[in-house]
């Protein structure tokens, strides 16, 4: 009898399996842990965020290959991160949305296994490619002479590839079922990654490593370019009045703030309430955690697009479907020996108008 149980229970179909994480979820997840109202509004609020991140993505990259003066260095990393939160949008957003309004997961074991490898390798490309930035905008400041060696077109698709290839290669011990395993996360109830046979997961790693690195990195970068832009102009000072430079580096602080505490509010909490909160004792943290997650597909391109005034313009053309747009004539790519006042106006840190007074 007991050979016989045991062959039973080895040789249970991917359909039964499913259906029985299914019911033990029913069983251990009560309603006061994930109430109705609760994942109704999470639904709603993912929908919005994927037909927004859709629409701001799109748009933005369209935008990038019809005006060939916007793309630059730096664009061809916002390009990369637009692409990954597109995918985000079409690929996770939909099925996350429907595990919210009906409370677990109908879509099968296979598609249980495919979306977390999608959803962490987008968030992963997702978080290289802001830490590309920062990196890229450091080095045109802090060393406006090596810009153009470290950032020819052969090595921007290099460093583009090795972000896209690395987000998905950290995830294959997990496929492979060495470092935990991807399947129903029963006290989550979602489909996550779930510890293997010896009780390793790489979960917790991927979420502190994941985070942790390039919030390190993006301190670093834009410390470093706040205090060169604050020498440069106090250098400079004497040939401007007190309220301009007031008002110049007020800018340039808001646009640090304003990227920093984005990264923060998106990634931080997911990485805080997985370490805290193994056990799933607060599962409306872990729900806004993700919801916040989502978010991050749609704060991005406002951040690092929308709020400079050239990329508005360009919105604005393809929009209006303005194929032969005045944008091109009006932008222009600095060149590596300028200085770094003019790197900093490129950046649009500074008013073009402001940076030629001083």
């Amino acid at each position: 009898m007991p050979q016989t149980h045991r062959k039973n229970t080895n040789h249970k179909s991917p359909f039964v399996q499913n259906l029985l994480q299914v019911v033990l979820f029913k069983i251990n997840c009560p309603k006061q842990r994930y109430s109705r109202p609760m994942l109704t509004a999470a639904g709603v609020l993912t929908i919005i965020i994927m037909v927004v991140g859709v629409l701001g993505n799109s748009l933005t990259i369209v935008a990038l290959l019809r005006h060939s003066k916007l793309r630059t260095v730096a664009a061809a990393f916002i390009a990369s991160l637009c692409i990954s939160d597109l995918m985000l949008c079409f690929l996770v957003l939909p099925f996350s949305a429907s595990q919210f309004l009906h409370g677990t997961w109908i879509h099968g074991p296979m598609l249980c296994t495919m979306v977390p490898i999608l959803r962490y390798g987008s968030v992963g490309v997702s978080l290289l490619s802001i830490t590309a930035i920062s990196i890229n905008r450091y080095i045109l400041i802090a060393w406006p002479h090596l810009y153009q060696t470290v950032y020819t077109k052969f090595k921007v698709a290099i460093y583009i590839g090795l972000i896209w290839a690395f987000s998905y290669s950290i995830q294959i011990p997990t496929m492979l079922g060495i470092w935990g395993t991807y399947g129903m996360d029963e006290k989550l109830g979602t489909c996550s990654i779930e510890p293997d046979e010896y009780g390793h997961s790489s979960k917790q790693f991927l979420f502190v490593m994941g985070t942790a690195l390039p919030c390190i990195a993006i301190i670093i970068c834009y410390a470093k370019i706040f205090w060169i832009v604050r020498q440069s102009h106090k250098k400079l000072q004497q040939n401007s009045t007190g309220n301009k430079f007031k008002r110049s580096e007020m800018k340039i602080t808001k646009m640090v703030l304003a990227i920093f505490i984005c990264f923060i509010i998106c990634y931080l909490p997911i990485t805080i309430v997985k370490v805290s909160d193994k056990e799933v004792h607060h599962a409306p943290l872990h729900t806004i955690s993700y919801l916040l997650i989502y978010l991050s597909s749609c704060v991005n391109p406002l951040v690092y697009v929308t709020m400079n005034r050239q990329y508005r313009m360009a919105y604005l053309d393809t929009l209006k479907c303005k194929y032969n747009s005045n944008l091109d004539s009006q932008l222009t790519q600095p060149p590596a020996s300028k200085s770094n006042n003019m790197a900093i106006s490129y950046l649009k840190k500074v008013p073009a108008s402001d940076s030629q007074k001083v």
